[in-house]
């Protein structure tokens, strides 16, 4: 086949995770229970063979003697080749007596369970009782890379949870998957740890609770590691027990999906998987079939599995490798299998238009002298017809071809002469058309020239007069027919499902080809390279967004039919529907027998649980014998019931079947199978089962049960039914004595939120039949929401109606209406109209005829559904009201009003709940008919029912009663308004207000007038907005007629404006103005701060400053202990209070409360031991009271005291210590020869000692330098004559018992005739 046409798979690479609809398949373990009592009683074996081995032999000290040079030789040789083993011996030792230690110490501990179960079991009533340990936990040593299993078992009622920790930390499985298992079964609860490590030496331990208490049960766990020395046991080593595979449990987590190869590449598909216990020894067993033929390991497929992973790796790829791939992993509860399908796509030919290579290639009918080579033919798309084939040979162990054919031969079918005996070859084919040769197909296996014990009937024919050909005489029949009609429906949003019909003259069919088309393209492409056996094929790697057309064509030995007709174009795109993309249905279930002839079986099924967001129409059905891995197709087309007779089959034959479900998505997984169904004649004389069991309007105490009649009815007719149900956990019991007539039971005295099931028997004269297969489990309680059917009576037409609104509905979901449980569908007695969640049923004339149970029930939900029962008193009533609505007037929403637009207009109105566009009317004003003119605007709205009447000029002259008629077809009415006397004068005095506005809107306005607006750091702004301004409009603020200058003037052209008053007091109380004005006109806007309006701004502040108020912090001052509270702002009229020990408190002398902007605070005065307590402040708001506390008492108060005290004596001392009042310079200069006087007043209480210093030296008084105090209050230092000497720095202390101050002087003496220095 050409590869110059690109395969789809190339086009898009994307991995897809799909199951085939028909090759997932899943191992059947047949007579399970049976096998599993027989693997109990072999598993007690080994344990007590194990057990025994476990018992070592006495050691005896051996007798020693003197070797000879021979013996120790030998002795020396012998032990090398032992000892090389030791090592691991002493290993798997180890390894087999934990192994067996743990199943005899788990048979023990089964045994004791049991028995503690059975006394517990005799106990006719539990009583409550707190949790307690029956069997605790026993402590293990085990060997590294060897797993553990606690055990403990509980006892308690209510039934304890157990949870388990390691070191006081709780266990968690997740942290390291596989790890850990936790197991819990009747009491016995278990922590097993797969291939322990040093590091989980630890103290376990196990803590159950219930509502009456709980408790722990510890053991320790230690890990070792085996010494590396050689072992010193020189017995016999036990038989190692074999863990068999189905031991394991296995998650398979990343999984190989659809993939795509090229003729002669490689590719391997992997699977992760976690597996517990994960045992290097003992690897999981893992089998990878093709089609449903298992593989085995060689050079062409290579099987790897460990590791936590399974590879299959196929290094030369052909297109003999495509199909199917199934990886089945054995685990402890039997198999898990994972499928998806492998596509090979053809390399590049060697030359261009040549076909693609034969596959399949296989020899039979082995002779001594010759073979008979068959293969399958390629599929061919757009290349030249096949003409033939070439078949080489080559013997086994040479690398050389040789032509077997001289011309080509042009059946799939060639007898290879002139074979040597007992010498091995192998074969392959080349395909020849115009264009040129193929590339070699895939060699054949190894064939040994060997007369058989058996041969076939052969003939030979001849080929265009020359050519002989071998074939079988029931092969001369020629190509199959082209298969039959061809359709394709969407399955994801880059692949198609396609299925045909097989060809009426199959002819040995080997199985199909699929090609595909872009639509307007004449290219076709191939979708598979190996002929597929089924009539069903899912087409991956298709471009989303592109229209295709498929065809099929059939293959045999002699080569491809014709083209099946081309499929309708189908578009590749996710299935939507209002922008909602569809899934494939989930898979059916419920499968059961409903009859069997003994060569034929009627089955059903249940719906899949999820639709998938569109309307399930495809179900497919494959079957296969129980014994048997191979499924087959049982029905090509697609069935739309869920039911379906599987003809063909054999008496006596176990048969599985799985069901498939199709929507407009594309085709959803398979079911599981079923149990195998024995095909056996029914004889029997009552009937079969009742199937398809169903609930309709669950609520919380009832529910109704609905059912099919039984396909097999027995030796005579079905009579009634007899429904049986059982609450979780209890019995079966009848819900009806007599047997039924109908199909449907209303169930009542449910027990709200319990789970139940129900079964349903058939009765016919002859007994009661075999019962219906368990119906899914349903829970007693509406759904969220669940709405009751309405009757009434449509107040617009009179009709009688059932109305129902759903409280909830799918894309897909449909309302089937019923009466007395038949569903409803074309009656010409009612009429059912749907939209939305909402759907409804009108009576077409009703009588008598129509009473009954109505019911209604919603597809593709949760059980969304109702029902009513019409008796005869509701009809006659709403008969009565429906002849009153049929002879109806005109009805209004609302009679004849006014309202006043702007200008002044005024606008008379009216509603109709309902009009027709037929509707006439009339404004009648003072009895005279008023018609549409300028001054008068009538007009109407059908949508909206209104007729109105505008008047432009609303004068002292539209003083009058406005009245209004309607005609509707036969519906009439009319309304009426008096507008006089003080009613007028209202509307009229509004009319002329909304005119003056309009006048004032014309030129610069405030669109919203002055209001206040605090912000959230107390600011206070006036803000208003202004309209219809421009660049030349002039805005001004004004309090109390004086202007107020902003140092940013205001910006009209934002629209709004503002003046901000920051910390907002009394004092801003005032009237407060704003002008706007232009060449236009102007507009004012006042506003009074004051009175309500003051105390609103006031409380305003409060919320935001009691919102933002810290916590009472203390402060103490000399004058003794402050309580302070900060906020964002305060003022004095902010409403607070301060209260002690609960008690309010006033501002005096001893309590002074004031503030600042920043805080309130509180100052006690010289505190006592009664000031101690509880402090608080409140500040109010016009809705609430912020607090904020302080307790004074105790250590806080003792600290704050001491404190004070020392803050009172700091000052105190500070007061009175000596200082300097004054009079001394910092720098003094002076010439030389002058007299020098520092004089300064010193004050002290008591009076200060003074020191005068120079250059820190104290200054002892002299006749040079004399030193003096008067009154002990001016202290001075004379100097006379000073000279350069004198210069320096000076300093006086004054100081008494309560501190002092030190002053500095610098003096600088300079020479006559000399600049004064310049002070530094």
């Amino acid at each position: 086949m050409a590869t110059k046409v690109m395969h789809f798979n190339q086009k898009k690479h994307v991995s897809h995770v799909s199951h085939h609809s028909s090759h997932t398949t899943k191992h059947v373990v047949k007579e399970h229970s049976s096998r599993k009592s027989s693997s109990k009683s072999v598993n007690q074996v080994q344990h007590t063979h194990a057990t025994e081995a476990m018992a070592e032999p006495a050691y005896t000290v051996p007798a020693f003697r003197q070797r000879s040079a021979d013996e120790i030789e030998e002795y020396q040789r012998v032990s090398s080749h032992v000892g090389k083993g030791l090592a691991s011996i002493q290993k798997e030792l180890h390894r087999m007596k934990v192994a067996t230690k743990t199943q005899v110490e788990n048979i023990a501990i089964t045994r004791e369970v049991q028995e503690m179960m059975h006394k517990k079991m005799t106990l006719s009533t539990e009583t409550d009782k707190a949790p307690d340990f029956m069997v605790a936990l026993r402590p293990h040593t085990v060997w590294e890379k060897t797993p553990v299993k606690l055990f403990c078992t509980v006892g308690g009622h209510p039934r304890p949870i157990v949870k388990w920790y390691k070191g006081g930390k709780p266990v968690d499985p997740l942290s390291a998957p596989g790890k850990y298992k936790m197991e819990s079964k009747y009491g016995v609860h278990s922590l097993i740890i797969s291939r322990c490590v040093v590091s989980d030496t630890a103290e376990y331990s196990a803590v159950a609770t219930n509502s009456h208490g709980s408790t722990t049960s510890k053991a320790s766990v230690t890990v070792k590691r085996p010494a590396g020395g050689a072992c010193q046991l020189f017995g016999q080593v036990p038989h190692m027990t074999v863990i068999h595979h189905s031991k394991l449990e296995i998650t398979m987590l990343d999984r190989f999906g659809v993939s795509f190869g090229t003729e002669g590449g490689s590719i391997r598909l992997v699977c992760t998987m976690v597996v517990v216990p994960d045992l290097p020894n003992v690897p999981p067993l893992a089998q990878w079939y093709r089609d449903d033929k298992l593989l085995k390991a060689g050079k062409l497929a290579e099987i790897k599995v460990g590791g936590g992973a399974a590879t299959l790796t196929l290094p030369h790829l052909a297109k003999d490798d495509e199909g199917l791939y199934t990886l089945r992993m054995w685990t402890k509860d039997g198999t898990t299998e994972h499928s998806a399908y492998l596509f090979v796509k053809d390399a590049a030919p060697s030359v261009a238009g040549a076909p693609g290579a034969p596959i399949s290639i296989k020899a039979f009918d082995i002779n001594s002298d010759y073979v008979l080579v068959a293969w399958k033919p390629p599929n061919t798309t757009n290349e030249a017809a096949i003409t033939g084939y070439f078949v080489d040979k080559r013997e086994s162990g040479s690398a050389t071809w040789s032509q077997c054919n001289d011309s080509p031969v042009r059946i799939c079918k060639y007898p290879v002469h002139g074979l040597k005996v007992g010498h091995a070859y192998h074969f392959r084919v080349r395909a020849v058309n115009s264009a040129g040769i193929s590339r070699p197909s895939r060699e054949s296996d190894k064939v040994t020239a060997l007369d058989p014990a058996e041969r076939e009937r052969l003939q030979v024919i001849k080929l265009d007069g020359k050519h002989e050909v071998v074939i079988k005489d029931d092969d001369l029949e020629g190509v199959p027919s082209a298969p039959g009609q061809v359709v394709a429906t969407r399955n994801t949003k880059s692949s198609v499902f396609v299925q045909w019909d097989p060809p009426k003259h199959p002819n040995h069919l080997m199985g199909y080809y699929i090609d595909a088309s872009l639509v307007g393209s004449k290219t076709w492409a191939p979708c598979n390279h190996k002929p597929y056996k089924h009539t069903r094929f899912v087409v991956h790697g298709l471009t989303p967004g592109e229209t295709y057309v498929f065809r099929v064509q059939a293959v045999n030995v002699y080569g491809l039919s014709d083209e099946s007709q081309e499929s309708t174009p189908i578009a590749v795109e996710p299935a939507l529907k209002r922008g909602v993309e569809y899934a494939t249905p989930s898979a059916p279930h419920g499968i059961t027998m409903l009859s069997c002839d003994g060569a034929s079986m009627i089955i059903a099924w249940n719906s899949p649980k999820h639709g998938g967001g569109s309307k399930i129409n495809a179900y497919y059905v494959d079957k296969r014998d129980a014994d048997s891995l191979a499924w087959k197709e049982v029905n090509s087309a697609p069935t739309k019931t869920r039911t379906y007779t599987v003809d063909g089959l054999t008496e006596g034959t176990f048969y599985e079947f799985k069901v498939q479900a199709g929507n407009l998505a594309g085709v959803g997984v398979p079911s599981a199978p079923s149990t195998p169904l024995k095909c056996e004649a029914w004889t029997s004389a009552v009937p079969g089962p009742a199937y398809d069991l169903a609930f309709r309007e669950v609520r919380g105490d009832s529910l109704v049960i609905l059912w099919k009649a039984p396909v097999y009815t027995g030796a005579s007719a079905v009579t009634g039914y007899i429904v049986e149900m059982a609450k979780k956990g209890h019995h079966y019991h009848p819900l009806n004595e007599e047997a039924i007539g109908h199909c449907y039971l209303q169930v009542n005295g449910l027990e709200a939120g319990a789970e139940y099931t129900f079964k349903v028997k058939a009765v016919n004269a002859e007994g009661v039949g075999k019962a219906s297969q368990t119906s899914e489990p349903v829970v007693a309680k509406a759904l969220p929401g669940t709405q009751e059917i309405q009757c009434g009576v449509d107040e617009d037409t009179g009709d009688i109606f059932l109305s129902f609104e759903a409280c909830e509905i799918s894309e897909t979901s449909n309302f089937a209406w019923s009466k007395n449980y038949k569903e409803i569908s074309d009656c010409p007695r009612v009429a059912i109209e749907t939209k939305g969640k909402h759907s409804k049923l009108t009576f077409v004339n009703p009588d008598v005829s129509d009473l009954g149970a109505f019911s209604v029930h919603v597809t593709d939900t949760e059980g969304v559904s109702a029902s009513h029962t019409l008796t005869e008193d509701a009809l006659n009533t709403m008969l009565e009201l429906s002849y009153n609505i049929r002879h109806p007037i005109v009805p209004l929403k609302h009679q004849l009003n006014y309202e006043v637009l702007e200008k002044g207009h005024v606008r008379f109105w009216l509603q109709c709940l309902k009009m027709s566009p037929a509707v006439t009317y009339r404004f009648i004003v003072n009895d005279k008919e008023v018609t549409s003119s300028d001054s008068h605007k009538i007009s109407h709205d059908v949508n909206t029912g209104v007729i109105q009447m505008t008047v432009d000029h609303f004068s002292k002259a539209s003083e009058a009663t406005y009245t209004v008629q309607i005609h509707d077809g036969r519906a009439k009415n009319q309304s009426s308004l008096v507008l006089v006397g003080d009613v007028f004068k209202a509307a009229l005095k509004e009319a002329e207000f909304q005119r003056s506005e309009h006048i004032r809107k014309q030129g610069p306005h405030f669109a919203e007038y002055l209001s206040y607006h605090v912000d959230d750091d107390c600011t206070v702004l006036l803000v208003c907005k202004v309209a219809n301004v421009k660049k030349e409009t002039v805005f001004h603020w004004f309090k109390d007629e004086e202007e107020i200058v902003l140092e940013t003037p205001p910006n009209v052209m934002s629209g709004s404006v503002a003046l901000p008053i920051s910390l907002f007091s009394r004092k801003d109380q005032g009237h407060y103005k704003a002008k706007l004005s232009d060449d236009r006109g102007k507009d004012t806007s006042v506003f009074d701060i004051s009175g309500q309006v003051f105390d609103d701004i006031i409380n305003a502040i409060a919320h935001i400053a009691g919102s933002s108020a810290s916590e009472l912090v203390l402060q103490c001052t000399p004058e003794g202990i402050r309580l302070q509270c900060y906020m964002k702002y305060y003022t004095e009229e902010i409403r607070t209070a301060w209260l002690h020990k609960d008690s309010k408190i006033s501002s005096s002398e001893k309590m002074r409360i004031a503030g600042t902007a920043e805080m309130a605070w509180m100052q006690i005065r010289e505190p006592s031991e009664k000031e101690k307590g509880h402090y608080s402040i409140q500040i109010m708001d016009a809705t609430k009271s912020h607090t904020r506390t302080f307790d004074l008492s105790g250590q806080a108060y003792t600290d704050a005291y001491e404190e004070y005290l020392r803050l009172k004596a700091a000052a105190f001392a500070e007061k009175n210590r000596g200082r300097v009042v004054g009079g001394l310079p910092d720098v003094v200069t002076i010439m030389e020869q002058k007299t020098l006087s520092l004089t300064c007043t010193v004050w002290g209480d008591p009076s200060p000692e003074v020191t005068w210093f120079k250059n820190e030296n104290e200054v002892v008084s002299t006749e040079h330098a004399k030193i003096t105090l008067e009154a002990n209050k001016f202290a001075s230092l004379t100097i006379t004559a000073v000279t350069s000497e004198d210069s320096g720095k000076y300093s006086i202390n004054v100081r008494n018992k309560y501190g002092g101050e030190f002053v500095e002087i610098t003096v600088s003496v300079y020479k006559q005739g000399e600049s004064p220095p310049r002070p530094k």
